[in-house]
């Protein structure tokens, strides 16, 4: 019966994996009916629980309430599962106002129309919006519902419930009619949640129960001998630069960046823009020593010296070789051609849509063209007025302005930043500053409470000059590369030496963690949310949980030191390289959830704890070319089954704790997302080790070992693969 378990979850991964490769090439919908609703999908889900059960029978598994409740939390959730899809029902609603509604549109079938018992009133619809910007906030939906007393009020995360239906603010159009979306399932989300509950009951236990295996593995004497460890190899680049252009001096820029700006629908810091414009131009926030704001203030105010200046990031060889130049920096002049059109848009409009090329030609055109917003001013919306119903707008100096203002007010925005650029060219810095200052002034006192608070004003500069380049991640990786080769020579030795070198590793990890924590911190003031929604976030706070786990596993594990500072610079590096710093933008209400903060936490405590099971295993494969013994192989599975343990329990709660939000939000608590598809899949490969009662095989430390250096694997996907490649609506952009 064993391998009926083996078989079934191994067609289960193949089939989940082979559904979001389906989804990508031909939708969700011909993914949904081939695989994920399919009646052979199915009968597999089936096929596993009873399987699982079976296995409990003939091993006398009821023994353990852990095992017991974890398999009969399977059972349920499955059951409800099967509930929702056999009768639940999903659709959306169009309500116009003052028009009674009783019908929705089902969404798996466009031509089947479903009944409401009652009817349902749109009495008024509004779009709020940001404090001093038209960027939509919330959508808010007030009706009248034909058997209910009292007026309802609709908005994102704040769903209405009437009759075992439920109702979600969705989306609206420009006819000012409100759409929403219709839930009805009460069976299948009673069931699954009480699946949920069980789940979680188990969970509890597995890592509880005294005679557990999880408290047998902390127990163990083997924990108590010594270790050894792999080295690995790295290879880093140092540039070389010449002499930077001319710009503002340090000071001078700095005053420019105190200046507030709407920037991506809110008001930040000119620091802000400066940081994003200098990163997106050369990929990192600095270029030849000037800050952030000096390359802005650069291309502000001396353009003709910065014009052939080679310092925009070109990636892809065909784009370098489209605009004819020799490396990856480019000038402003190498994107045009002879009649004076731009290269990369002429190539790019030639293209097929489908063509994969587009994106790199896009990517390197949007460089040249921000250059281009930035000289005609339409970055600069630096000057916030007053509209007749009293909601702040911000304009530049070229942005077509309203009728009302005064002729001293029209002048003092129109001539502003060209006094400026007179005062920058003839090297007046002081007067400058001046001038800067007193367009804060007017900032302050035409904007009022649309500005951020001081303290998110203050965190948010912070944060930016704390936000650092390559270099902390590549030193992590240097010093945990050394720390890797230096326990290996000092295995079971004590001296002061050792002891001095181990305070350092030690040192440093507390540095990193209480560095990613100050990050985590000022990002959350500024952006007034928890900062867990984008991939240089969740890249930031896994580092921070990397840290903490690794200065508590130190104490008994010495080579945690050197895998913590390792994994912390290569996840700091991929933070870098991956976005390196994306606005810390206010969030719509359905990512504002304290579910999805949660939710994110949770599944990132968990990736750190199979990040080490990943190097262990790395570790015991290099151990084992080099004729270690098997004593610390098997020690060495020991601590990882002690990661592995939690990390499976934490990820399963991840799941539903995200299948909860999703379902508050939305209304659908499982919709076969790749993202979703792939934490599943996760899910399922780490668990299987843990079953070495029924899979011996992973007895074996070396199997054991190899087979967690292949099921990181699944975590790459689910993190990378599916963000990159697969796509869907959990994918960050």
């Amino acid at each position: 019966m064993k391998h009926v378990l083996s078989s079934t979850t191994a067609l289960l991964i193949a089939a989940m994996a082979t559904g979001t490769v389906v989804e990508k090439l031909h939708g969700a919908t011909v993914a949904q009916d081939m695989v994920y609703h399919s009646w052979w999908f199915i009968a597999l889900w089936g096929l596993l629980a009873a399987s699982a059960i079976a296995v409990i029978i003939i091993n006398r598994s009821w023994k353990r309430p852990s095992i017991l409740t974890l398999h009969a939390a399977l059972v349920v959730i499955l059951a409800g599962s099967l509930t929702t899809h056999i009768g639940g029902t999903y659709g959306t609603m169009k309500l116009s106002p003052g028009v009674p509604t009783a019908s929705y549109t089902d969404d798996n079938d466009s031509t089947l129309i479903s009944q409401l018992p009652f009817t349902v009133e749109l009495q008024s619809f509004d779009v709020a919006r940001y404090p001093g910007s038209m960027s939509p906030m919330d959508f808010v939906s007030v009706l009248t519902v034909s058997d209910a007393p009292d007026t309802v009020t609709i908005s994102m995360n704040n769903i209405y419930k009437h009759h075992g239906y439920r109702f979600y603010q969705a989306d609206y159009d420009d006819e000012g009619n409100s759409v929403l979306q219709v839930a009805h399932d009460p069976a299948g989300i009673a069931l699954t949640y009480a699946g949920y509950v069980l789940l979680l009951l188990g969970l509890i236990l597995l890592l509880t129960e005294p005679q557990g295996a999880f408290r047998k593995l902390l127990r163990s004497p083997i924990l108590k001998r010594g270790t050894a460890v792999i080295a690995l190899l790295l290879l880093t680049a140092v540039g070389v630069s010449a002499a930077p252009v001319r710009t503002l001096p340090k000071e001078t820029a700095d005053k420019m960046g105190q200046i507030y700006v709407n920037y991506r629908g809110r008001v930040c810091p000119l620091q802000t823009l400066a940081k994003d414009f200098t990163t997106k131009l050369c990929g990192k926030a600095t270029y030849q020593g000037l800050t952030a704001e000096q390359v802005f203030s650069g291309w502000l105010f001396y353009y003709g010296l910065w014009e052939d200046e080679p310092m925009l990031k070109i990636k892809g060889s065909y784009v370098q070789e489209a605009l004819g130049i020799d490396g990856k920096y480019a000038r402003m002049a190498d994107f045009i051609d002879p009649t004076g059109a731009d290269k990369l848009t002429t190539i790019t409009a030639s293209l097929p849509k489908g063509d994969p090329r587009r994106k790199k030609y896009r990517a390197a055109d949007e460089k040249y063209n921000l250059i281009g917003m930035l000289t005609k001013g339409q970055l600069l919306k630096i000057f916030p007025l007053a509209g007749p119903m009293g909601s702040i707008k911000w304009y530049s100096h070229t942005d077509e302005l309203p009728l009302t203002l005064t002729d001293d007010e029209y002048t003092f925005i129109r001539k502003q930043l060209s006094y400026c650029t007179e005062l920058a060219l003839q090297g007046d810095y002081s007067s400058l500053e001046n001038v800067f200052e007193k367009i804060k002034l007017y900032q302050e006192q035409r904007a009022g409470a649309s500005l951020p608070t001081p303290s998110q004003y203050k965190a948010e500069r912070w944060y930016n000059r704390l936000s650092a380049g390559r270099w902390l991640s590549m030193t992590g990786i240097t010093l945990g590369l050394l720390f890797f080769g230096f326990f290996i020579f000092t295995v079971g030795r004590k001296g002061r030496g050792v002891s001095m070198v181990r305070t350092i590793a030690v040192l440093w990890m507390v540095f990193i963690t209480l560095y990613t924590l100050a990050l985590f911190i000022l990002r959350w003031i500024a952006g007034a949310h928890i900062p867990l929604a984008g991939s240089y976030d969740t890249m930031v706070f896994l580092c921070l949980c990397i840290g903490v786990v690794t200065l508590i596993a130190q104490r008994r594990y010495d080579m945690a030191l050197p895998f913590g500072m390792l994994i912390s610079g290569l996840v700091l590096l991929v933070a870098m390289m991956g976005g390196a710093n994306p606005p810390v933008t206010r969030l719509m209400p359905v990512l504002s959830s304290p579910l999805l903060s949660l939710h994110v936490t949770v599944i990132m405590i968990a990736y750190a704890l199979v990040f080490f099971t990943l190097m262990n295993g790395l570790a015991a494969v290099v151990m084992r070319a080099l004729g270690r013994g098997t004593e610390e192989l098997e020690r060495m599975r020991t601590i990882s089954l002690i990661m592995l343990y939690p990390a499976v329990a934490l990820l399963s709660i991840g799941i539903f704790i995200g299948a909860v939000w999703a379902n508050v939000s939305w209304g659908n608590y499982w919709a076969w997302d790749p993202k979703e598809v792939w934490a599943l899949i996760t899910l399922l490969v780490y668990t299987i080790p843990l079953y070495s009662d029924v899979f011996r095989v992973f007895r074996k430390p070396m199997v054991f070992h190899i087979y967690n250096i292949a099921a990181f694997l699944s975590v790459l996907i689910t993190y990378f693969g599916v963000n990159l490649i697969l796509g869907g609506i959990h994918a960050y952009n």
